[in-house]
């Protein structure tokens, strides 16, 4: 329960600096973290790797909204979607670099024996179990795709 535990001192000090919208994300996260712990009817515990698909998930619907806001010239609006995605990201491990996302992909190209596009399903899904949280889905499928000619 560490990152439960992380994401209510982290609700307790952005109380107390009244900042709303680290308040707003950080909320936004217990919730969704409850919701995925009582999902299956009993108060068992979630493990790391959901957590990290849950924050990861709040991530990137708070930066498609700020995308869409942006592209509709609403700054007033993605300016905060921005912000709490950058709240919520430091929960996440460290993001991979593109050139260290290509190795993985290069990787499990050579060890699979891949060979054209039919054999992406099975590169993703093996890139996508090692890279977890680590990376940005959208990055892995272009890398994937780039590499699987």
């Amino acid at each position: 329960m560490g990152l439960q535990q992380d994401i209510m001192t982290a609700m307790k000090a952005a109380m107390k600096a009244k900042d709303q919208t680290a308040l707003a994300a950080l909320r936004a996260v217990k919730s969704e973290l409850l919701l995925a712990q009582t999902e299956s009817g009993s108060k068992e515990e979630i493990t790391e790797e959901q957590e990290i698909k849950i924050l990861s998930k709040l991530v990137k619907q708070r930066k498609d909204s700020a995308a869409i806001f942006t592209e509709q010239n609403r700054t007033d609006l993605a300016e905060p979607e921005l912000a709490q995605a950058e709240v919520i990201s430091q929960f996440l491990p460290e993001q991979l670099s593109e050139a260290d996302i290509e190795k993985v992909v290069l990787e499990a190209i050579s060890n699979l024996g891949a060979e054209g596009m039919k054999d992406m399903g099975k590169v993703m899904g093996v890139v996508n179990q090692q890279l977890a949280g680590k990376a940005d889905g959208k990055t892995i499928s272009t890398l994937v795709k780039k590499n699987l000619v």
